[in-house]
């Protein structure tokens, strides 16, 4: 009962910690997204992929195909860029309001848009 109750509490805990990050890198002036490139020469903010594998990947799958969160694969078919922009800044069921804000909001939810 014991190791079903830990499982359980470290399994939440994966998952609440996956979801929940903001930029926690602040001080970190290695890491690409806080130095504004992506490795390729353009800013994060204009590049989308960058953006997902740094707050959304967690829930969402590496591959758009769900994890905690719901698959996005297909998210465009389901949703407009503008709705699926008000869903990034807002939230919805589980997922927390704001782990992106406006352009970089933006810049997903279109990119999102595409998918069907």
């Amino acid at each position: 009962m014991k190791k079903k109750l830990l499982a359980m509490m470290l399994g939440a805990g994966l998952v609440l910690g996956a979801c929940g990050g903001g930029n926690d890198n602040a001080g970190d002036t290695n890491n690409d997204a806080n130095t504004g490139t992506s490795g390729g020469g353009e800013t994060a903010s204009a590049d989308p992929e960058a953006l997902y594998k740094n707050s959304c990947i967690g829930c969402h799958g590496g591959n758009l195909e769900g994890a905690s969160g719901p698959a996005l694969n297909d998210v465009g078919s389901r949703y407009s860029a503008e709705e699926i922009n008000t869903i990034i800044v807002d939230g919805k069921g589980g997922m927390p309001p704001g782990l992106l804000k406006g352009e970089e909001a933006q810049v997903v939810a279109e990119w999102l848009a595409e998918k069907k």
